[in-house]
């Protein structure tokens, strides 16, 4: 038996390679990245880094919840900017999700993103 539980929501977008939506161990849960596709489509978000985040962040949820936890549980975030220049945008969103709740988190600027899109976030949640 694996020490690892894979997660899996079809109300996040499906992993598209040989990963998880996430995997939970020992309470902590390890989410992969999260771009702005809808899950119900499967497209991309179009607009700006702000809707994207929003999708991002609404998606990064849905695999929490499937996991048993939500966005308050979150222990640690990384955001993956394809322009720092974004950053305002993307902080308005992020805070609008998170509240209160404020998670250690880094933001770096990426080379390039799947797709092509504006923001990935993933994050480290720890199960109440």
């Amino acid at each position: 038996m694996s020490p690892f539980d894979h997660v899996h929501t079809d109300r996040a977008p499906a992993a598209i390679g040989p990963y998880s939506q996430a995997v939970v161990t020992g309470g902590w849960v390890f989410c992969s990245g999260q771009i702005p596709l809808d899950p119900a489509t499967g497209e991309l978000v179009g607009g700006d880094v702000a809707a994207q985040t929003d999708r991002v962040l609404r998606n990064l949820a849905a695999v929490l919840e499937a996991a048993g936890g939500s966005l308050s549980h979150v222990v640690k975030t990384t955001v993956f900017l394809a322009d720092m220049a974004d950053f305002t945008a993307m902080n308005e969103v992020y805070a609008r999700h998170f509240g209160d709740h404020r998670p250690a988190r880094a933001t770096v600027q990426a080379a390039g993103l799947p797709r092509g899109v504006g923001v990935e976030i993933e994050c480290i949640a720890k199960l109440a």
